[in-house]
């Protein structure tokens, strides 16, 4: 349980020293902290301004966040994906925005390893990490795929994608595609800021504000083949281990939605003992004495460790995966997305139960504009729509009566 309540004074990243990279789990969550409670000083106000996030994406870079999973002969963490959600549930509990955004950017940051030569999974992260990018994603598999032209030594990309998580706060941009006349799809890392992407700049939702998810326009961004990832001699060999990229991107919404019922959660809390007023008519002197107050907290809690628990164990058999990428079978896999399939309901559920619960704890005078608690459900309700939570459960329930396991698709 990590909790940052009963601090005396905010953090500045002035009084911050991140002159050292963490060598093990205590100090990266040590390091995630300082990141919290950095954001969780102004994210209200930040979330009503809705500006682009440059100043948290360098937040991100200088605390060192960006590279946990890199090579640590090239400056990076070399960390495992567990402690990777872990940070990214913490950073979330400051600022839901910012939590999505760093877990999209380790997703991408991974694309090298899933589908990637070796010889491509090298230079990628070793430049990746040296020069401390961060990743955007234009990936969206509900818009027609980007088309690829096939011109000799170079692919060239165009079309438009809805959403762009990341998009002008993005070093690199990661692009899929189909190469024309063939059902051949394509990724490769590109420039974020080249005259062929133009973001669109029109990214405003209820929730999730500080996201830059709006949409972008691909216009003949040309590739080398030698980029195409996974490809030999313009041959690419499938692997179970590709498809991994949905089970992780998966795990990132669960740990972002737990960070934020977390933030949510301690900081009611802390209004609740300093602010909020016991009922007139219930006979306590104190909110926190309150019979309800005591229920409903408690009750959260609960419900929020139980969720916390079940999230470090599925990450920790995904760990196994990543462990052994070219011997991971189907059958595997399959059951290892029912278990991630199982925490997404689970953390859809209760991120929005507490989201909307606190205000039963915290009274009348906290609906505010100025103290932004509605932020929290509004960045959980906004992100949990990605997709119906309904076929999650239905994966699960496939799983249980009838020994099915799903099929990858883009969402499974």
């Amino acid at each position: 349980m990590t909790t940052t309540e009963n601090r005396s004074e905010p953090t500045t990243v002035e009084s911050l020293d991140w002159s050292t990279t963490p060598t093990d789990a205590p100090g990266w969550l040590a390091r995630a902290r300082d990141v919290r409670r950095v954001l969780e000083r102004d994210a209200a106000a930040r979330d009503r301004a809705g500006a682009t996030p440059h100043d948290e994406v360098a937040l991100l870079k200088d605390s060192g966040l960006v590279t946990i999973l890199g090579p640590v002969e090239h400056g990076g963490g070399g960390q495992e994906w567990p402690l990777a959600y872990r940070v990214i549930r913490e950073v979330a509990a400051g600022d839901g925005s910012i939590g999505q955004l760093l877990g999209y950017h380790l997703l991408w940051f991974w694309a090298a390893r899933l589908v990637g030569t070796p010889e491509q999974i090298a230079a990628v992260e070793a430049d990746a990490t040296r020069n401390r990018w961060f990743f955007g994603g234009a990936v969206n598999p509900r818009d027609a795929e980007l088309t690829i032209r096939d011109e000799g030594d170079e692919l060239v990309y165009s079309g438009r994608k809805s959403f762009s998580t990341g998009s002008r706060v993005s070093d690199v941009t990661v692009l899929e595609g189909v190469i024309e006349g063939t059902d051949t799809h394509v990724f490769a890392i590109v420039p974020s800021h080249q005259e062929g992407i133009v973001f669109g700049d029109d990214w405003d939702n209820i929730g999730q504000r500080l996201t830059e998810s709006g949409s972008v326009t691909i216009t003949d961004v040309r590739v080398p083949w030698a980029a195409a990832a996974g490809f030999t001699d313009r041959v690419f060999t499938p692997r179970v281990y590709n498809t991994l990229n949905v089970p992780i991107i998966q795990l990132v919404f669960v740990e972002f939605y737990l960070g934020i019922a977390r933030g949510a959660l301690e900081t009611a809390a802390r209004f609740t003992r300093e602010r909020t007023r016991p009922w007139l008519h219930g006979g306590h002197e104190r909110a926190v004495d309150e019979p309800y107050q005591l229920d409903l907290y408690g009750d959260l809690h609960a419900k929020l460790w139980a969720v916390e628990a079940l999230a470090d164990a599925v990450a920790q058999e995904q760990q196994v995966i990543h462990r052994d990428a070219d011997g991971v079978t189907a059958e595997q896999r399959g059951r290892h997305e029912v278990r991630v399939a199982a925490v997404k309901a689970r953390a859809t559920d209760v991120a929005l139960e507490i989201t909307s619960g606190i205000f039963e704890g915290l009274g009348a005078r906290a609906t505010t504009t100025e103290l932004g608690f509605d932020r929290f459900w509004r960045n959980v309700r906004t992100h949990t729509l990605h997709d119906p939570v309904a076929y999650k459960r239905r994966e699960v329930g496939a799983w249980v009566l009838r020994d099915e396991l799903p099929e990858p698709t883009w969402y499974s």
